[in-house]
């Protein structure tokens, strides 16, 4: 028999995990190649899932040859997935129904993001019921991933232990994040394949996962 320890608070990333948005990102920063006469790739794309916008920013800077700062590259991106977000939100498979069944069971949410804010806001302002009770985006801390600092900051809005948290991740660098914040952290991959290590818990997909399969995670170990 598993034990019936709920989760305290269900943590998300946003872009690959909760909604199916990475190729707008690769779309929005091929495009902003094209403008300054650059090249930029799929697996440039790729290379930058997971990092926060402010590493990401400095490293399309360089790579495009661009004068504009980080922060424009920051601000012009974020603009152009949010103009794409707010026609529809395509939900990864599995996430819409888990996160309802978490709202109905009461148990507290945060979407956790190296986004802008305000774009995980635009996200959460088209979802047709209360989903997230915190929202912590790039902007709000000093440290974005794979530093634990965004899961502890939501843990700590939140008021519950990270060590009671179940958050899910597509990437190693998100997963990293939610690992050294003590969570049990659980990476589904996505776009980028996921590095298999000792302990860490990689799931397929979030299709059919169900309140009780969380609730599996804190069975006491015999």
């Amino acid at each position: 028999m598993f034990g019936k320890k709920l989760p305290a608070a269900v943590l998300w990333d946003m872009d690959g995990t909760l909604v199916d948005s990475e190729h707008y990102w690769l779309a929005s920063e091929q495009s902003l190649a094209r403008e300054h006469n650059a090249v930029w790739t799929e697996q440039d794309g790729l290379d930058l899932i997971g990092n926060s916008l402010y590493d990401s920013s400095r490293i399309i800077k360089q790579k495009l040859g661009s004068q504009m700062e980080p922060e424009q590259i920051v601000q012009h991106l974020t603009d152009s997935v949010v103009a794409h977000l707010s026609v529809s939100i395509p939900w990864r498979p599995g996430a819409h129904d888990l996160l309802r069944e978490l709202k109905r069971k009461k148990i507290k949410t945060a979407l956790v993001t190296m986004s802008l804010h305000r774009m995980a806001q635009t996200v959460v302002d088209k979802i047709p019921f209360d989903a997230f009770d915190v929202i912590v985006g790039g902007d709000d801390v000093q440290r974005g991933k794979p530093f634990p600092d965004p899961y502890l900051k939501a843990a700590e809005l939140l008021g519950v232990d990270p060590a009671d948290c179940v958050a899910f991740e597509d990437s190693d660098t998100g997963l990293r994040s939610a690992e050294a914040a003590g969570t049990k952290a659980i990476g589904i991959p996505n776009f980028i394949e996921i590095p298999a290590q000792p302990g860490r818990l990689l799931w397929p997909t979030l299709e059919g996962v169900k309140i009780k399969d969380l609730q599996k995670l804190f069975e006491a170990k015999k």
